[in-house]
């Protein structure tokens, strides 16, 4: 009888709440808040145990936040070190955001601790926009960075040369940059950090573009327009047509593979002959990261005799993703 009464008892109370629910709802979208209140209420309760454990997990705090490696305020790094008792290898993350945004903060958190449970100290370089200097800023910040980086390998406890770098879109390009350009070291430099090496271990990427020439964009992508980036494109009026060309040509990272360069992993979402996918903003997305890009890179890669990874859905999978690559060729 108690049983019973008690069980009357909750239904009474769930009423009460329920009936509070919907008059809190009224002069809103009834069904899409009555939806959201109910659901968030069950996740909260189902997944309590499940987010303090991610806390816990995704804590690795920041061991240096902000160093600056320029006069800009987004000439910046935030270097995590790991637990161990000599110089270990490092891995670098450049953002993406099509050079117009993003930030170094937001790194993958479980991507971070692997890294780090492994013995590999991360660092998360931040460079300037469009809106605060025009190409190829970004490019010259993030070599700067990472001889800023070498620099204080001695006092990070880290092995200037175990280093790599991984990032995706505008990062991916930025970290091919850095493998597969010139080492930008001068040793005749009066400035140490000029002296220093910008050349890379191993990189890995995701969604990257092979080239800055728009014009390889619209006969080799499915689907591209010029004017989805009309409103992004350099309208530099300081430079010349041939200085113009000359610019596209640099930063165009598939123009600097050499065999000397060093191994590579590439990832994509999408197979070489999946479908335009419906929406606009989806297909937009898809169209500037397309697997292409990544097929002409791996092409040019293996004809100069460079170790190439490219992993798209149907491709095989000789590493599982980046992290795995980079940890192998870190830890050699």
């Amino acid at each position: 009888m108690l049983k019973a009464l008690s069980r009357n008892s909750n239904k009474v109370l769930n009423k009460l709440i329920m009936n509070k629910l919907k008059l809190i709802a009224v002069g809103f979208q009834i069904k899409t808040i009555y939806s959201m209140i109910l659901f968030s209420f069950v996740m909260m309760v189902i997944s309590e145990n499940k987010v303090k454990a991610q806390q816990v997990q995704g804590s690795s705090s920041i061991t240096l936040e902000n160093v600056s490696y320029g006069n800009h305020p987004n000439q910046v790094i935030d270097f995590r070190k790991a637990k161990v008792d000599k110089p270990a290898p490092l891995v670098v993350f450049i953002h993406g955001g099509g050079f117009t945004g993003g930030s170094h903060d937001k790194v993958n958190e479980n991507a971070i601790q692997q890294y780090l449970d492994e013995g590999i100290h991360h660092a998360s370089v931040e460079y300037r926009f469009l809106k605060h200097a025009d190409f190829p800023a970004a490019h010259e910040d993030c070599i700067r960075a990472l001889q800023f980086i070498r620099t204080k390998s001695k006092e990070w406890g880290i092995d200037k040369n175990r280093i790599a770098a991984y990032g995706g879109s505008a990062g991916a390009q930025l970290v091919a940059y850095l493998a597969w350009g010139d080492d930008f070291a001068n040793l005749k430099s009066e400035d140490p950090v000029s002296r220093e090496s910008s050349r890379l271990k191993a990189v890995a990427f995701w969604g990257g573009q092979s080239t800055m020439d728009m014009n390889w964009w619209v006969d080799n992508i499915p689907g591209y327009r010029r004017d989805f980036h009309a409103k992004k494109e350099s309208k530099r009026k300081d430079l010349s047509f041939i200085e113009r060309r000359a610019l596209i040509n640099e930063i165009s990272v598939i123009n600097h593979i050499t065999s000397d360069d060093p191994p590579t992993f590439m990832r994509y979402g999408m197979n070489p002959d999946d479908p335009i996918p419906s929406g606009l903003k989806r297909a937009r997305g898809w169209i500037i990261h397309h697997v292409n890009f990544g097929i002409a890179m791996e092409e040019k890669l293996k004809l100069n005799g460079v170790e190439v990874v490219l992993n798209y859905p149907k491709a095989k999978k000789v590493f599982r993703d980046e992290r795995s690559f980079l940890i192998h060729h870190l830890k050699k």
